[in-house]
């Protein structure tokens, strides 16, 4: 994989990287000095923004003819800890991504009537700083230090803004997952520092000096492991999905998932670390991988269809979903892997989108139960209309940014795998997505169910519309033009392929 390194000041001129994480953080302070500023809700759109500019001219800076990591940033802080950032052109989508989920979550909290509102903007422009500091990393370290203190805010959103009693049983569920998951990531982290210490005699923890020395044999299948269920519980991806449908029905209605299901910083983190490090560790144990992926489709697909609650049946959805992108992954090809990378954006956005739908829906009726929803499509068309396009891209149909995707994964797939497994994860994929099809039918278009005392569900208001509208133009906009999207990633992806041609089988 090509690791060389172009610096920022031959491109941008200045640090735009660093700016991309202090920008949120300015932002922040702004809204806890604001306090309750009767144009709070504007100076937040004007930071969102802002950061959405910068990281427009990131992708516009972008040199899509140059294989090597750009814009390179370093600083070293004591020890082996050092700040070091850069951005190849999947970095670029996914800061991209976080940038406009952020503009997005802005929108909807001043919708959604989220109070304090400047305690809910600061909280989320620290995560937005966060993970952008996550994502440009290239420090192992680093990467695991800025997914530890991510926990704090996004563990907030999930407890402070929860709807439900049991919103402390969400929390708790959350913090021992993530806290399971960071410290197998830690273990196989010092691992790989130990190995180059004592290659080198150094400590390091940067990708391109772990990259420079190998690792003994009997240690690549403990490394991989540790580091491979320590993001696989973030994906999440089954059997460490449980933490997610509990979150789903007890804590935060759209905010906190946004953050931690619309941005895969557990795919990116096997994209940009486990995979160039331990590329026969993951030739050894693809097959496996993807056989367990293979059995989470189903088992989410089936268990998606027991669900009465929009939640938690999204949620499932999500666990199914999310394996298509690893058994993309772990075919390891150059297609598959372009594929997975969109597909994981593409998902991201109709995630965002169907919970954001969800959230307004229960402030509308006060329940996500599909027993007692229906007939919302009259009242509230343009969500609706939202949560149908969210749903066809999360099936991968022709006009949303799923379609090329999925071509992408399933072609490469097939020459790997053979037809039969490949049909097999299409299949389970398009069953959990019609469930969110049945869902759209149930809540939006059948008769709807009397319930004494329910109130009328009033029209949509102008930010609601605002917010639906987002949403479907950014996901049909992604799906009739992914030729941006798929220019990004088509170094990463041929040097990943590198590490994997004419292995395996």
């Amino acid at each position: 994989m090509n690791l060389l390194e172009i610096s920022w000041a031959a491109q941008s001129g200045y640090p735009v990287l660093l700016s991309l994480q202090l920008l949120p953080l300015l932002a922040m302070a702004v809204m806890l000095l604001a306090g309750a500023h009767r144009r709070i809700f504007a100076i937040g759109i004007g930071a969102a923004l802002a950061e959405l500019m910068l990281t427009i001219d990131l992708y516009r800076r972008f040199d899509l003819s140059v294989g090597a990591f750009q814009f390179g940033e370093r600083l070293a802080l004591f020890g082996p800890v050092e700040y070091h950032a850069a951005a190849d052109g999947m970095t670029v989508l996914f800061v991209l991504l976080n940038a406009l989920l952020t503009l997005l979550v802005v929108v909807y909290s001043h919708a959604r009537r989220l109070t304090p509102l400047p305690w809910v903007l600061a909280v989320v422009f620290a995560v937005e700083a966060i993970l952008m500091s996550l994502l440009v990393s290239l420090n192992l370290l680093w990467f695991l230090f800025m997914s530890t203190v991510q926990l704090l805010p996004v563990g907030y959103l999930v407890w402070r803004w929860a709807s439900s009693p049991e919103k402390d049983l969400a929390l708790t569920r959350f913090l021992q997952f993530m806290g399971v998951g960071l410290l197998l990531l830690l273990g196989g982290t010092l691992l790989l520092g130990l190995n180059h210490a004592g290659a080198s005699g150094r400590w390091s923890f940067d990708l391109i000096d772990l990259a420079s020395v190998e690792e003994p044999a009997e240690l690549h299948t403990l490394i991989f492991f540790l580091l491979f269920y320590g993001l696989a519980i973030r994906t999440p991806l089954f059997p460490l999905h449980g933490w997610l449908p509990i979150i789903a029905e007890h804590g935060s209605i759209a905010v906190a998932p946004v953050f931690l299901l619309g941005l895969k910083t557990g795919l990116y983190g096997l994209l940009r670390f486990v995979f160039p490090l331990l590329p026969e560790a993951v030739l050894d144990w693809h097959r496996y991988v993807v056989a367990f992926a293979l059995a989470g489709v189903f088992y989410a697909a089936l268990m998606a269809l027991l669900q009465v609650n929009l939640r938690r049946l999204l949620a499932f959805a999500v666990v199914s979903h999310t394996s298509l992108v690893v058994i993309g992954l772990f075919t390891l090809g150059e297609s598959s892997f372009e594929g997975s990378i969109l597909l994981a954006v593409n998902f991201g956005l109709a995630i965002t989108g169907l919970v954001f739908m969800i959230g307004l829906v229960y402030r509308r009726t006060q329940s996500v139960l599909l027993s007692r929803l229906g007939g919302l499509f009259d009242p509230l068309p343009l969500l609706g209309v939202a949560f149908l396009v969210a749903g066809l891209s999360i099936v991968g149909m022709p006009g949303t940014p799923g379609f090329d995707a999925v071509h992408l994964l399933l072609e490469d797939a097939i020459h790997r795998f053979g037809a039969l497994l490949t049909v097999a994860a299409a299949l389970g994929n398009v069953v959990a997505a019609g469930f969110l099809l049945l869902a759209f039918q149930r809540a939006f278009l059948a008769p709807a169910t009397q319930v004494a005392g329910q109130p009328r569900v009033e029209p949509a208001s102008g930010l609601e519309k605002l917010v639906s509208a987002m949403v479907i133009l950014v996901l049909l906009g992604g799906g009739f033009y992914p030729e941006p999207w798929l220019d990004l990633l088509d170094n990463s992806a041929q040097s990943l392929n590198l590490l994997f041609q004419g292995k395996g089988g």
